[in-house]
């Protein structure tokens, strides 16, 4: 992260104005525990005297955001995330690793550790520490973990926790967050109001417009935004986006305080309901159905009585309206078998759905009503997103967008793209791809695979990738088509290994004797986020360049061209939108695509390949584990 244009001045005089006590702060202070002096956060800031001096003490020049913070402030009280104090130029100095910690974090490294674990298990010897009062925590600038604008590695050490240390990519990115959480932990503070708080909720009525003018994409950026503030309505709005995108099955549904206001009950509760449905079914002890800490007991009977009607199945979404009779009349077409016509009633009817609440976004209770909700499929979720509604107009969503980018969405509990791979081949046709990178030698396409109603294609076929495989190899059932600009592809929903190891030879090179071919290979891990994503081009038989990122730790071979190159892709690019962006750039460098419709509904021909890994050599060894979850279950 550069902190060139950044002033810090002016960032901390903001945080200097804004600063009221929080709760607990408010009652130390009436408690006659602590003064308002002592909690303020400002700091005068050092002379360049002072940190030179501090740079001579300490035999190293000071990375560029925190020598320009010393400058604009000599030191900082957080009272927050258990750090209470950043120190002067005159009082950091090296951590020297005081707990011998070094020795236990190197003896977790093996052959497969990325660089980045290696260079958190030498962190502690080599650490500048910069808090001088904390509750058992560090704050470490780490030298031997830089970029390309100088920056340190910044690590957060919470001694108390068990926890392996956070790791932010410079000193500003920390602060950042700090600043961040000063605004959640103060945003329900009826008198905390100041120029960012308003341009925070600004954004949150901007984002509420064009989330319901079908911008729904917009409105997400805005609101993740604003929810790291904790700006009110932020998390139920994005909540409501997210599920819709993913699907009600997916995880612990919550709104926030959402949930409190009557008028938004019959939207979020059944959603709400469906999911603790299906979570109870999972081994282990009954869990109370949670809504909120404020909810009353009118909201409380009103959920009782819908968890319970859930359950049963007997729950039907019933809106008010013109879009209450199209829910009723799609549901009688659905009843009977014709979803696409629901589904088109449902869609038609959009524009007439008025949210009876501010906070609501979208008709969520069609997620949860037993007939309507299996027609909403994951992909009709994003065009229902993507459509204009209450009174709104715009154009009319694309069921199947081009490109790559809609695979860094948010997933559904059972959709195919959580990890998947995937292979072009530039001017190829389908039927080629069995000669380019099949097995026995190209045996040819078979026909979509069967799989229950209503079910993603993912997995599908798992004894017939089995059948016959030696342990070490890795094979790949790939769902095989052509994209518009002329490349054959295949694409694998359900990889049976976790990413590229150390048997990995990318298929690019056998697949690409008549021109280039592209391998991707992404993989994710809670929470959506990306740990894994590898890039490898060939072209006439010979691999290019290739490139696999875990974490930020990237390996490389060739000259990965810089519009591809994940350091430039990613330069400044929060955790959330770090997929997005990696796919965007392989789209725009090669024109590649893939038709989510067409995979998600598994209509496409089948191709099993070669294996993507190779044999192991005299002396290596491989491992082979089988993970059973229960009589009948998936191995």
């Amino acid at each position: 992260m550069s902190d060139n244009g950044f002033d810090w001045r002016t960032f901390l005089r903001r945080w200097r104005d804004e600063w009221v006590p929080s709760e607990d702060e408010a009652m130390e202070l009436a408690e006659g525990e602590t003064t308002l002096a002592e909690l303020r956060p400002e700091e005068p800031p050092a002379s360049e005297a002072e940190v030179a001096d501090a740079e001579r003490r300490l035999g190293t020049r000071l990375p560029p955001s925190y020598r320009e913070f010393l400058l604009a402030g000599n030191g900082w009280r957080l009272h927050d995330d258990s750090v209470h104090r950043l120190g002067a130029a005159h009082e950091i100095g090296w951590f020297g690793d005081p707990f011998d910690m070094t020795p236990l974090y190197r003896s977790s490294l093996h052959e497969r550790s990325t660089e980045q674990e290696v260079l958190a298990a030498g962190m502690w010897q080599r650490a500048l520490q910069l808090e001088t009062d904390s509750d058992m925590s560090y704050v470490l600038l780490d030298p031997g973990d830089t970029d390309e604008d100088g920056e340190w590695a910044l690590y957060v050490y919470k001694g108390w926790s068990g926890e392996y240390p956070a790791r932010y990519p410079s000193f500003r990115a920390y602060m950042q967050r700090r600043y961040e959480s000063f605004h959640a932990d103060r945003a329900q503070l009826p008198d905390f109001v100041n120029d960012t708080t308003r341009a925070l909720d600004a954004d949150v009525e901007r984002a509420r417009e064009d989330a319901l003018g079908g911008r729904w994409e917009a409105a997400r950026d805005l609101l993740t935004v604003a929810r790291r503030y904790g700006r009110p309505g932020a998390w139920g709005m994005l909540q409501q986006l997210d599920t819709t995108a993913r699907g009600a099955g997916y995880g612990n549904v919550h709104f926030g305080g959402l949930v409190d206001d009557p008028r938004c009950v019959d939207d979020l509760v059944p959603v709400m309901a469906l999911a603790h449905v299906r979570d109870g079914r999972f081994p282990g002890p009954a869990r109370p159905f949670v809504l909120g800490a404020e909810t009353d007991d009118v909201v409380r009977a009103a959920a009782g009585d819908i968890l319970a009607r859930v359950r049963d199945g007997s729950y039907r979404y019933a809106p008010d309206g013109a879009f209450g009779r199209a829910v009723a009349e799609a549901r009688e077409a659905a009843r009977w078998g014709d979803t696409d016509t629901a589904w088109r009633v449902v869609r038609a009817a959009l524009p007439s759905w008025s949210p009876p609440a501010p906070g609501l976004l979208v008709p969520l209770g069609l997620l949860a009503d037993p007939v309507l909700g299996p027609v909403v499929t994951r992909e009709r979720g994003l065009e229902l997103l993507s459509t204009p509604r209450a009174g709104r107009t715009g154009p009319v969503p694309d069921l199947d967008p081009p490109g790559l980018s809609w695979l860094a969405e948010p997933q559904r509990w059972n959709a195919p793209h959580g990890s998947y791979r995937c292979l072009w081949v530039e001017g190829a046709e389908p039927e080629a791809l069995p000669g380019l990178v099949g097995q026995d030698g190209g045996a040819g396409l078979t026909a979509p695979p069967s799989r229950p109603a209503g079910w993603f294609p993912h997995d599908v076929g798992d004894a017939r990738r089995r059948d016959g495989w030696a342990l070490w190899e890795d094979r790949a059932v790939l769902a095989v088509g052509r994209t518009g600009s002329g490349w054959a592809f295949g694409f694998d929903t359900a990889p049976r290994v976790s990413g590229p190891g150390p048997l990995f030879v990318s298929p690019a090179a056998g697949a690409s004797h008549g021109g280039r071919a592209v391998v991707l290979w992404a993989r994710r891990g809670r929470g959506d986020a990306p740990v894994m994503f590898h890039l490898s081009v060939a072209e006439r038989g010979k691999e290019l360049y290739a490139y696999t990122l875990r974490g930020t730790d990237v390996e490389r071979s060739g000259p990965v061209p810089r519009a591809l190159d994940p350091e430039h892709v990613l330069r400044g690019v929060d955790d959330a939108d770090r997929e997005r962006r990696l796919l965007a750039a392989v789209q725009d460098v090669f024109g590649l695509s893939l038709p989510r419709h067409a995979l998600a509904e598994g209509i496409l021909p089948h191709l099993t390949t070669r294996s993507w890994n190779r044999a192991p050599r005299e002396g290596e060894g491989f491992t082979y584990v089988t993970v059973s979850t229960g009589r009948g279950g998936r191995r």
